[in-house]
């Protein structure tokens, strides 16, 4: 039985996102929330396989919330929800590095929601593989322009088919960028490029 938790303090916001979830194949249960208090309070028992958890809640917020969950319970997957402010794209950023697994805008297409969502299947299928943190270091890698212009989609939230759009490129030709601005940041996913791009100044 596949479970997941959606956190949002906007009604409208939750509510359309429980039936987008809900609608996706795998998915046995869909529970929502208001604030991050409720998710402390209510996981432990629960224990959803996937928590949506917006970047900006009342009370102690979602980059606190995800920070003590994650602490608390290694196991516990959960993708940051983010607007399109800076502000956002730097709270999700500290969660990245905090423990969450990566982010997604609130205006999510099905598309990239459903591979979020199986994504967190996948790796709870595995058995939840241990976090991966880029690695610190005093020199931001050199990129490439090109490079720069991915990771910055990357940031926004884009997949590699609007990137591809938005740079007149093919979708294959923004993979092969990817794969490369990878190996040079020395990790191993989105999550982690945007969040080191955020660290070195690559991406604002």
């Amino acid at each position: 039985m596949t479970t997941v938790l959606i956190c949002d303090d906007h009604r409208m916001i939750r509510e359309g996102l429980r039936r987008s979830v809900q609608a996706l194949p795998g998915v046995d249960r869909v529970d929502t929330a208001e604030t991050g208090e409720e998710v402390l309070a209510r996981w432990p028992s629960e224990r959803q396989d996937l928590v949506l958890m917006d970047v900006s809640l009342p009370g102690i917020g979602g980059l606190e919330t995800t920070r003590r969950l994650v602490r608390a319970y290694p196991d516990a997957h959960v993708v940051m929800l983010a607007g399109v402010g800076a502000g956002d794209r730097d709270a999700v950023a500290m969660a990245i590095s905090g423990g969450a697994r990566g982010y997604l805008q609130k205006n999510v297409s099905r598309e990239e929601l459903s591979a979020a969502v199986a994504t967190a299947l996948a790796e709870h299928a595995l058995g939840d593989p241990p976090r991966q943190r880029a690695p610190e270091a005093p020199d931001a890698p050199a990129l490439t322009e090109r490079e720069l212009q991915v990771l910055h989609g990357m940031s926004q939230g884009r997949s590699n088919a609007e990137i591809g759009r938005e740079l007149y490129l093919s979708e294959d030709t923004i993979k092969t960028h990817a794969r490369r601005l990878f190996r040079k940041m020395g990790v191993n996913d989105r999550a982690q490029a945007v969040a080191a791009g955020f660290r070195w100044g690559l991406v604002r």
